[in-house]
Formats: structure tokens, sequence, C-alpha cells
């Protein structure tokens, strides 16, 4: 069932969803890269996936589906064991007289549709589907396996041996490491992780208290009880955790950092452990990082209008910095992985150092900071300079020498991106300042600093609904109603003549695609371009405040107001943007 190609070309111009240009020029892009256009429109932005897979639909003249919201019978679902479904993005959703029909996002795959046909023994009848589907579709498989990992959790921490007279300190190292192997203990460790990784968790903590074992898992930015388990539990799952990052198992009083990495149905995990002595044990954190991620887009992160095309400005220079700002966890390291990959050609060179490897990138020489043998990001960096490196990227910039190596290497011929934390865009001058880079080098070498939040998406069941008279004023109090107003029509979201009271927002709604009302989460932005007058603002010492009064001046719009912004487009509601960005 192969797409033709001009078929589709011809549908999706009749769609009116892109221009006759946009077309051709995203066809000689697809040509030049020997992928497909379909895939080119997608990664570039230009149409939603969901439009994309209907077009390709018509075209095969088979039915599209969608499983929003759908609920599907057990039995038939398992007719597809969900590594498989997850890996091959294959759902078994109905079954009738005439065959078991599947939902797929590459209907060519014809070993899978044999392989499905040969378990079930039915006719298998293909439906094309979008991501979403089979995103709402696998959580369906996570509800019923969740009933089984409740019973293998509380069955197995009931039968774990533990010595009350013996207190955990008194244990011996090989005490410990027969405690790690047990298998109960195994058992539970293996099913946390598990679930930590089909819940698409970016963390698992496990957190011992005065009577209780509590794991908790952060999805989507948020933290939620997976699993409360007998205090005897404790020992043994730390003692197996640090087992497998390669820590001292009789080392209770200091801080431990480890990390391992397992592969998954085919997926590359890696994990950062870190364990830390509270009052009532050793709390042990996993932060989970998928290797093979891959695939975003500027588009796809969030970036759009004015901020996307200053970016893409900045990577078209050959010198200079491009700083990524923001706290812990809002997705810096994405978008400068994101920035590697539009920058990664054969011609040029791109180093990296980094603290973690957080993605492994074709044609990247990465490096990995190792502190305790005295490779730091500044001694990292240093010797990347001797390695004819065109385009360098670091990790963070956390201190003089390392900012200074940094300023220095865009200073002699080099693109450098890099991380630093402060709030805001214009947060980040002040912050350089501070860690003893001089003004002059700062308007030299600083090109654009973008600054990001993560926030909540909502799922596509969202209900519709319009502010009133008090909650216009109120966010008023928040955010320039005039200036909000204008960015919205600017950017063609609303008509020319609209008010702020015919002006759409979004409540989350639960349902079975989500337990309140969100899935993932999408990336809110302001990009700050160091223009001549920003440059005179930073030499004669002006204010944060005044930098980004000028900023704003110029075009740029901050997170506060992008985060309005994608609450008008229904990507997220009011509430999550408040909740995340406090001011």
């Amino acid at each position: 069932m192969q797409i033709n190609e001009k078929q589709l070309e011809k549908v999706i111009l009749e769609s009116g969803l892109v221009t006759r240009s946009v077309l051709n020029e995203s066809i000689d892009k697809a040509k030049a890269k020997n992928q497909k256009l379909g895939n080119i429109l997608l990664s570039d932005g230009k149409i939603s996936e969901t439009d994309l897979r209907r077009m390709e639909a018509f075209v095969l003249e088979i039915p599209f589906i969608s499983l929003i919201n759908k609920k599907i019978d057990f039995s038939i679902l398992s007719l597809v064991p969900e590594p498989i479904a997850r890996n091959h993005n294959i759902i078994a959703y109905n079954k009738s007289e005439i065959g078991l029909e599947v939902a797929m996002l590459d209907v060519d795959d014809l070993p899978m549709i044999d392989f499905i046909k040969k378990r079930s023994g039915e006719r298998i009848l293909p439906r094309i589907t979008d991501t979403d589907s089979i995103k709402t579709a696998l959580i369906q498989y996570r509800k019923s396996l969740q009933a089984d990992f409740d019973n293998i959790i509380q069955k197995e921490s009931a039968s774990i041996d533990v010595d009350p007279y013996k207190k955990e300190f008194e244990k011996t190292e090989e005490e410990l490491k027969a405690l790690a192997e047990d298998l109960p203990i195994v058992k539970i460790v293996d099913s946390l992780i598990f679930h930590a990784i089909l819940q698409n968790a970016s963390d698992v903590h496990v957190e011992p208290g005065e009577k209780e074992l509590v794991v908790r898992y952060r999805i989507d930015g948020i933290l939620h009880d997976a699993m409360i388990l007998d205090k005897n539990a404790a020992p043994g799952i730390t003692t197996r955790i640090k087992v497998l990052a390669n820590l001292k198992l009789d080392e209770k009083r200091l801080p431990q950092d480890g990390r391992f990495k397992i592969e998954q149905n085919g997926e590359k995990v890696s994990f950062r452990v870190s364990t830390l002595p509270t009052f009532y044990g050793e709390k042990t954190v996993i932060r989970i990082l998928k290797e093979n991620t891959h695939g975003f887009s500027l588009e796809s992160l969030g970036f759009h209008g004015e901020g996307l095309e200053r970016i893409h400005d900045s990577l078209k220079q050959r010198i200079g910095m491009v700083l990524a700002t923001g706290p812990t966890g809002s997705g810096k390291t994405t978008t400068l992985y994101t920035m590697l990959d539009i920058l990664n050609r054969p011609e040029v060179n791109i180093s990296t150092v980094e603290d973690p490897i957080e993605y492994q990138i074709q044609r990247v020489n990465q490096t990995q900071v190792k502190p305790e043998i005295g490779l730091t990001f500044a001694n990292g960096l240093r010797s990347l300079l001797r390695q004819d490196p065109d385009i360098l990227m670091v990790g963070e910039i956390r201190d003089n020498e390392t900012a200074g190596l940094a300023i220095n290497a865009s200073l002699t011929g080099h693109l450098v991106l890099s991380t630093i934390h402060t709030n805001s865009a214009s947060g980040a001058i002040p912050r350089l300042i501070d860690i003893g880079v001089l003004p002059f080098l700062i308007i030299s070498t600083v090109k654009t600093i973008i600054a990001q939040r993560l926030v909540r998406k909502l799922v596509d069941s969202k209900e519709k609904y319009f502010l009133s008279t008090n909650e216009i004023k109120n966010l008023g109090k928040l955010v320039d109603l005039d200036r909000m107003l204008l960015i919205l029509k600017n950017e063609k979201i609303i008509g020319p003549e609209d008010e702020w009271k015919e002006v759409p927002f979004y409540k989350p709604v639960k349902n079975n695609e989500s337990v309140d009302g969100y899935a993932g989460r999408i990336g809110i932005h302001e990009v700050l371009k160091v223009s001549s007058s920003i440059k005179e603002l930073i030499i004669r010492g002006s204010s944060q405040d005044e930098i980004e009064e000028q900023a704003k001046k110029e075009g740029m719009i901050t997170i506060l107001e992008d985060g309005v912004f994608n609450a008008v487009l229904g990507q997220t509601s009011l509430e999550e943007v408040f909740r995340v960005v406090s001011e």
C-alpha cells in the first residue's frame, strides 16, 4: 500500500493547508534529504499530523480512525502485545465478522500485519491513525497493567525478609549485596523502573518515612504517588538501585551520584541516580533519559513567529553565542539539541561538553563531564578548542572560568551554544556580569538569549469558554491587555476587530484520555535579540527591567505573553500558564 507521492502532493495542495511555494520548497527538501514529503511537512511544522494522516488515508482509499476517547475492550487490545504496539505504533481496536481492525501509523509495515494475522488467526483490516490516538490507546495498556503491578509490589514487599534486630547501617557490604540480589527486591525495582518508563516519567523519587516508603513519579512536571510500600522494603530497594548505579553500598552518611543504562523494548534508556541521607534513611532520585529521543523541530517545541525567525537568524551566524535560560527541567537542553540537529551538516565539526549526555546525535562529538577525575566544563572546553571545532555546545555556564572560555571561543571564530540558570532572557545579562564577564565582551559575543518554561498540553477533549468581565480585569493585572490583543491579531489568531470577550480559552476535561485533562508538555518562550540599542543599555549598566522593556519595544514576546498566546490556541490552559510562570 505505497502512497503515490504525486497524488499526495495534489491532495495537499487542494486542501489549501499549504501554499504552492511552500509545497514546492518541501518537495525539493524531501528529494535532497531522500525523505517522504509528508515527513518534511510534518517536521517543519507546515501541517498537523492529523491532517497529513487524513490525506494519506484519502490517497490510499482506506479509512482514517481516531482512537481519542475510544474505550477498547482489553481482549481485543491484547491481541497485539504492548511492546509491539509501542514499538510499531499499531493498535488492535475492533473485531467483527469481517476481521480485526488495526490502527497504524505506517500501513506499509507488511511483516507486522502478517505477524498479527498469524497470532490472532483473523483477517487484518489496516486503518490509518495519528500519534495522539496511538498514545491514548497505549494508556489503556498501562491501566490494565497497573493492577498486575500493584499485585507484584504488594506480594513481593510482604515477602521481604528483614532482620528487625539488626539496624541498616550495621549490615556489612556482603549482607547488603545479598539483600539487593533478593528476588522480591529485584522484581520490585524492575517493576518500578518499567512502569516509570511506560508512563513517560522524567524522575522516580524513593522516599523513606517513619512508617512507610513512598515512591513517586514526576510526569509532565508534576509529582504523582505511584506506590506506598512497607518501611522494611526501603534498605533493599535503595541497595538494589545502588548496585545498578555502581555506588558504594555501605556508604549511607554521604550523598552519592551514579548512572546506569538499560534497553527496554528496543529503546535505550539512561538513568542518573542520586542518593541523599535523610532523617528516616536514604532518599533516592532516579532521572530517566531516553537516549534515542529525536526528531524534534523548533516549531514542535513551541517556537513561532518573530521568535522563531530570530533563532534561525542566529544559527546562520558563524561566530557568537546563543544562550538558553530557565530553571532545571524547563527543556533548555532539548532546545539546544534541536538547534544542533539543524546545524549538523557534513561540512562542520560540532563538539559538545555535557553533564550528562542526554541524547546521542550522529556525527556530533559529545564529551561527558567527570569532575571526580578533573574533567570539568572548563577543562573539557579548553581541550575541545584544540580539536578544530566550528560549533561548540557547553552544557552549562556555571562559573567564571567556563564563561571566560565560552566567550573566548565565540570571539575566535566559533558558534557557541550554552545554557545558564536565570528566570528570564534579560536576567542572563546581569547573571553573566555577576560571574565575572565584562559588559563589552557580552555585547561582542551574545547574539540571542532564549528563556523558556514547559506547560502541560490539553488533550483534544477540552472545554471552550470565554472570559467574564471580572476575569478580563484580573488578566489585565498580569499582562498588558492592549499589547496582548495586538500580538494575537498580528499572528492572525483572532480577527482584526475582535475584543477580549470574543477571545476563546480552554479548560481541561477529565476522561479516559488523561487523568487530569493534560498529556505531554510544550514550551513557552521569550527570545531576546541583542540589538544595538540593547548593547547600549548593557554598556550603560542598565537594569534587567530596562533591558526587558526595550526588548519588548523591539518585538519580544515575554514568557507570560507566550503562555497566554498558547492558551488562546488551545494548547494549554490559563491556569497552567499561571502555575508555571509565577512573577
